[in-house]
């Protein structure tokens, strides 16, 4: 007699349980794999000299930092290279973000606004960079490592940011901010266009940080092989990407960027089981 209450009550709890156990991702989707980056075109930006929250350094100073980013030459994804050193002694890890608008006139990093964001996920919940193409575009560290040692330096390749003016995770004529942990802003600096590249060459995997010098990024993985075999990184982008010096990581831009093998497998599970519950309760029914 209540069999179909019943039914109805555990077909909730299925459905209530995948959701929550889906990734939080934008509202108009995942991150796209920016395909048509115009190649050799070069984007920097260097913190000043006197740092956005002067009792970080209240003797005078700042953070040393710098972003470079240059598209990688097939045109999928951007090449990004940061290093930041002179970090305050406590307040870490340490964040750093692509913004929305660049910094105005008198360094105020308040003004640069929110991070950039096109595909409008929201920071409330923190990024997995186990599925970079849930969050942020502009939220590097998120993604590929908080800064956790200073100096702090890595390379990477981001499939989502782009140097294609015409493109909504255009980030050239924006800026970076370098955080606390706790989300006050230390201090940020703008992008510009430049013909000197201090990228350098790289060893990189599609969203996969790679530490090098004395920095130590929490991504991990690279790709073997040269041209353009394929190899496996930390990220989930389905796609194939070459780096300058042969090594690669995995990314696809014909198909869409979708969430890992091992995460949809540990989604089913989940539901599974709740599945499996709500068969034995009807049995008994």
């Amino acid at each position: 007699m209540h069999a179909p209450t019943t039914l109805s009550l555990l077909s909730a709890v299925v459905i209530g349980t995948a959701a929550a156990q889906s990734p939080l991702t934008g509202d108009l989707g995942n991150a796209t794999v920016v395909v048509n980056n115009p190649p050799g075109v070069v984007y920097a930006g260097k913190l000043p000299d006197t740092a956005n929250w002067k009792a970080a350094y209240p003797d005078g100073g700042n953070a040393k930092g710098s972003i470079a980013a240059v598209a990688n030459p097939d045109g999928i994804g951007v090449l990004f290279k940061v290093t930041f050193s002179n970090l305050p002694k406590e307040g870490g890890p340490f964040t750093y973000h692509l913004h929305v608008d660049p910094v105005p006139s008198d360094g105020n990093c308040t003004s640069t606004l929110a991070h950039l964001d096109p595909f409008v996920r929201g920071d409330t919940v923190a990024c997995d960079k186990q599925l970079p193409q849930t969050c942020q575009v502009g939220d590097l560290s998120g993604k590929h490592g908080a800064i956790t040692s200073d100096p702090f330096e890595v390379t990477y390749l981001d499939p989502f940011a782009s140097t294609a003016e015409d493109s909504e995770s255009f980030f050239g004529n924006r800026s970076f901010v370098l955080h606390f942990a706790n989300k006050t802003r230390i201090s940020c600096a703008n992008f510009e266009k430049t013909t000197e590249s201090s990228i350098g060459d790289l060893t990189t995997s599609a969203c996969g940080a790679s530490p090098t010098g004395s920095g130590s990024g929490s991504g991990s993985g690279s790709g073997s092989g040269s041209g353009s075999g394929s190899g496996s990184g930390s990220g989930n982008a389905s796609t194939t990407v070459s780096s300058p010096t042969g090594t690669s990581g995995t990314a696809n831009p014909s198909v869409p960027v979708t969430a890992s093998a091992g995460t949809s497998a540990r989604l089913l599970t989940g539901a599974a089981g709740v599945v499996s519950f709500a068969a034995a309760v009807m049995f008994l029914l």
